[in-house]
């Protein structure tokens, strides 16, 4: 009965986190137009 209470507990505070961000908006930000370069290792 423990294991029930804790994970609708758990459940019931993700949801409020999700409910919280989702009133409070994503942040407004801009992206680099330039891609991440990254480099592959030469095979041998």
């Amino acid at each position: 009965m423990r294991a029930l209470i804790a994970a609708a507990i758990g459940l019931a505070a993700a949801l409020a986190l999700v409910l919280t961000v989702t009133a409070i908006g994503a942040p407004t930000g801009e992206t680099s137009p330039e891609p991440l370069l990254t480099t592959v290792p030469e095979h041998p």
